[in-house]
């Protein structure tokens, strides 16, 4: 049995530490949830990273005291500042830098910036 080369399993390593570093990302992401109360109060959405409502909730009496166009415009504003802040969470992750045991000018002297 031959022994694999070392920059084969530079490569392997990297690979290896790549998925990991996306599973971490990927698992922040799903755990973004961004509730913003509508104009009132009344009305809490809930929504995830990629904007879908995943929960809604209407405070006792809330649809009773609210004509339909009142309401509906609650809820709508509500949903829209909630998938903001969502949208807001998705961007702070995306943006925040990945962390890499390997300093850029090392990088950048491969020629494998990108």
């Amino acid at each position: 049995m031959s022994a694999i080369h070392p920059d084969v399993q530079a490569a392997l390593d990297a690979a290896r530490d790549l998925r990991h570093r996306i599973a971490d990302m990927r698992e922040k992401i799903d755990n973004i949830r961004a509730r913003r109360p509508s104009p009132s109060g009344a009305i809490i959405p809930e929504v995830d990273a990629m904007g879908r409502l995943t929960d809604l909730y209407l405070a006792p009496g809330t649809a009773a005291r609210l004509t339909g166009p009142e309401l509906v415009t609650e809820i709508m504003a509500a949903i829209r500042e909630s998938t903001a802040d969502a949208a807001r969470q998705y961007q702070s992750v995306m943006d925040t830098p990945v962390m890499s045991d390997e300093p850029e000018s090392a990088v950048a002297a491969s020629g494998q910036a990108g």
